[in-house]
């Protein structure tokens, strides 16, 4: 009886996905992961990893909370193969992972420029280092915009970071002939027949990797860039989406942000905060939560200027993927619901 009163653990979506996957089996996992891409895979890898000690009571609370939002899906962050594979080893031993990690990384046609999503960011600099700027371009613009501004990190020369981004900023459409000229330099065989112009690139592009990149780097990048052409920079900047502007996104959807983001990623965030983007938060939470939030602020102490940059473009992640799926609107500019 004692088993059937324990209240529910309160589990996030991820802890809750991770619990899935290892109570499908290897098979069954390796399926599912083969229809993610390398972010997801990283973060549920992760977590598979930090497990311990799982109730039943735990799992049959996943499986009726799965059963009941069949429907849904879950977007997830950023991945390396090496990480992966380190993970997904570390939660289910060497011999099991094995088979899981050739599933997911071999599973399918894999094109070269899918195949660079799964390497780290310096592996891709090495990779494109010494190609044709255009062709690096085409890179930046096709991987996730995180992935793209941590290869440009890796860039040393300021001038080709601002050549690169002016060049993605530039894209527009990309001819078949130059993906297949990329994939042949990666030793990919290109999957499947392209017979249009790839959409890919822009200022939006350009706004997006700008928007994940340290803020160092980005007031130099975008310093260069003035230089060269002040109009694109300006265009550049205008599309670009900071920390401090969720200030400007509705109350519904800050909480609906808030939800879906863990609490020590929020404090380490707001310690570099604005104080009006604190309060908005404060005010999204209930009474108790924002005091508990309030004390736990105080009690952090310094934080690294890296770690609260690097858990603001976590949250923002989050947020522009809620953006894109409708959940929530960037910039208060939504409709009034009546």
């Amino acid at each position: 009886m004692a088993e059937e009163n324990k209240p529910a653990v309160r589990m996030d979506k991820l802890e809750m996905a991770a619990i899935l996957l290892l109570s499908l089996g290897e098979t069954h996992a390796a399926k599912i992961l083969q229809h993610m891409g390398p972010k997801e895979v990283q973060r549920v890898g992760g977590a598979m990893a930090t497990l311990a000690n799982v109730r039943n009571d735990q799992v049959e609370q996943v499986m009726v909370a799965m059963l009941a939002e069949v429907e849904s899906q879950t977007g997830l962050g950023i991945g390396s193969d090496d990480y992966i594979k380190a993970t997904l080893v570390k939660a289910l031993g060497a011999d099991k992972a094995g088979g899981l990690i050739d599933r997911i990384l071999m599973g399918g046609n894999t094109t070269g420029l899918d195949t660079l999503k799964w390497m780290d960011s310096r592996s891709v600099s090495e990779i494109i280092r010494y190609e044709h700027p255009q062709i690096q371009a085409i890179v930046l613009a096709y991987l996730d915009p995180d992935h793209s501004a941590q290869i440009l990190t890796h860039m040393v020369d300021p001038r080709v970071r601002q050549d690169l981004l002016m060049r993605v900023a530039a894209l527009d459409v990309v001819q078949p002939a130059a993906l297949q000229e990329l994939n042949d330099i990666l030793e990919n065989q290109f999957s499947g027949a392209q017979t249009q112009a790839a959409a890919m690139g822009g200022t939006k592009v350009a706004a997006e990797i700008m928007n994940n990149v340290d803020s160092v780097l980005e007031t130099e990048i975008m310093e260069a860039i003035s230089e060269v052409d002040e109009e694109l920079a300006v265009e550049i900047q205008d599309l670009m989406f900071v920390f401090d502007n969720l200030s400007d996104v509705d109350d519904r959807g800050i909480q609906a942000l808030l939800r879906e983001i863990s609490s020590e990623v929020l404090i380490t965030a707001l310690k570099g905060a604005e104080e009006i983007m604190q309060e908005k938060i404060f005010k999204n939470m209930s009474k108790r939560a924002a005091e508990l939030l309030r004390d736990d602020l105080e009690a952090k102490g310094p934080v690294r200027v890296s770690d609260v940059e690097a858990a603001q473009r976590e949250i923002l992640t989050v947020a522009r993927k809620m953006a894109e799926s409708g959940d929530i609107v960037l910039g208060g500019g939504g409709e009034q619901m009546v």
